[in-house]
């Protein structure tokens, strides 16, 4: 399958690491010669020096006879314009466009068929709010992820010394809690698939994949505490704490936002009936113990600047506030992050990378990417009759030491598996695995999975 990418800053360049990790045929277009030799030198794809707004350099990529186009730049225009010209030149191409100017997502006529025909817009702010929601809904947690539209949730949870989990087999838990296993283990640098026998120890990040019903259960026992959110305190009244606060408006949350820019402040408290807007700086300490910060349940951290986001996140921790999203977009950052004592970030990179894999794969394979050193995959597949793993227990099928059966999607019921469990022909599966098992659970399932 033949994909150009336009555009290698951090999002072209992991979507395109991604996917040449696949084996997928990748041309990376960029009119900057440092960011083509960073691709050249530490990427297994084709890398071409030039503008993805070009006719010709289009034409040079090969994106006459490309499956898909990938428009990743950081210019909305530039993103626009690719996409206009490639179905110019290959009418059945795949367009997928970064934008993150809220204007040209209301043109609708202007994005879908009767305009430039692009067939999915990812807008990083969109989707960072939409994560910073699920963070919100689950305190405790490092990483929500949706599966069929929330129905299954894949959530990543820390556990401490005091925790009643500590030292107990998974065995047990899945037994013990119901609805929920435990499908990925981030223990130090390592990731892993957990077996029946092994036990938990204190910090080890558990990837639980459950049903939401399952989720107060499990935070209850995990942090003892009604999770009910009560406080929320916004920093930075960009594109992204502006639509958090209004999605948080009329909730019965207690939000307040504070922003710098006086004229963006009385915009926001023209626009916001119970938000609380605040003008001043968010890394002044005597603001924030004036705004009651101790009492926060979140410090929402979103400005622009990173540097400045991580500071107020640990200088509200500092100050009583239980818990910090920090946004932080150098995805390099990212590994520092727990080390530093931030609870969960958001990316704006982060998540565009994210929704274009999940959309041009279309529902056969997610990659989780907070897993440490993305050395392990969600798999989503549909059990074919042929496949070994059907009509058999769980408890007798030889799964690939490095993959385990987080649930199974069948017509409109969830089933999170137990050894008794049996897959049935037709029934979509979610997998844990390794990337060094991949090959086995091809085996296992009967047929090649096919990335895209």
């Amino acid at each position: 399958m033949k994909i150009t990418i336009v555009g290698a800053g951090d999002v072209g360049f992991h979507i395109a690491k991604r996917l040449s990790d696949e084996n997928q045929d990748v041309v990376v277009l960029d009119k900057d010669p440092e960011k083509i030799a960073q691709i050249n030198e530490n990427l297994d794809v084709q890398a071409m020096l030039g503008s993805g707004t070009s006719p010709q350099m289009l034409k040079d990529s090969g994106v006459t006879n490309a499956r898909i186009l990938i428009a990743a730049t950081d210019s909305d225009e530039a993103n626009l314009i690719a996409c206009m010209i490639a179905r110019n030149l290959n009418p059945v191409i795949l367009k997928v466009a970064r934008l993150r100017n809220q204007e040209y997502l209301k043109e609708e006529k202007l994005l879908g068929n009767e305009g430039l025909g692009i067939d999915q817009v990812i807008n990083p702010e969109l989707v960072m709010v939409e994560t910073i929601l699920n963070l919100m809904m689950f305190p405790g947690a490092s990483e929500v992820i949706d599966f069929e539209d929330g129905r299954v949730k894949l959530v990543g949870v820390t556990i401490r010394n005091d925790s009643p989990f500590v030292g107990r087999r998974f065995r047990d838990i899945s037994k013990g809690e119901g609805g929920l296993l435990v499908g990925a283990i981030v223990r130090g640098n390592q990731v892993l698939i957990p077996h029946g026998n092994d036990h938990i120890k204190a910090d080890d990040l558990l990837y639980v994949v459950t049903i939401p019903d399952q989720l107060d259960k499990l935070f209850r026992k995990l942090y003892g505490r009604d999770r009910e959110l009560k406080r929320v305190c916004i920093v930075g009244a960009g594109a992204t704490g502006a639509s958090l606060a209004a999605a948080l408006d009329r909730s019965r949350i207690s939000v307040k936002i504070i922003e710098k820019d006086s004229a963006i402040c009385t915009n926001l408290a023209q626009n916001l009936d119970k938000v609380t807007v605040i003008n001043g700086d968010g890394t002044n300490r005597d603001l924030l113990r004036e705004e009651n910060i101790s009492e926060v349940d979140f410090i929402v951290a979103v400005t622009g600047d990173e540097e400045s986001n991580v500071l107020m996140s640990l200088l509200a921790k500092t100050l009583g506030a239980k818990r910090a999203i920090t946004r932080i977009d150098k995805l390099s950052y990212l590994p520092l992050v727990s080390i530093i004592g931030i609870d969960s970030v958001v990316s704006g990179r982060l998540s565009a990378v994210r929704a274009i894999l999940q959309y041009i794969r279309r529902g056969k394979v997610l990659s989780v990417v907070p897993l440490e050193g993305k050395r392990a995959q969600v798999i989503e597949a549909e059990a074919l009759r042929t496949a070994d793993i059907v009509d058999t227990p769980l408890s007798q099928v030889k799964f690939p030491k490095g993959a385990i059966l987080g649930a199974i999607i069948r017509d409109d019921k969830i089933i999170i598996p137990s050894g008794d469990s049996v897959v049935r022909e037709k029934d979509r599966l979610i997998i844990f695995a390794l990337d060094k098992v991949i090959t086995s659970l091809e085996n296992l399932l009967t047929v090649k999975l096919e990335y895209i």
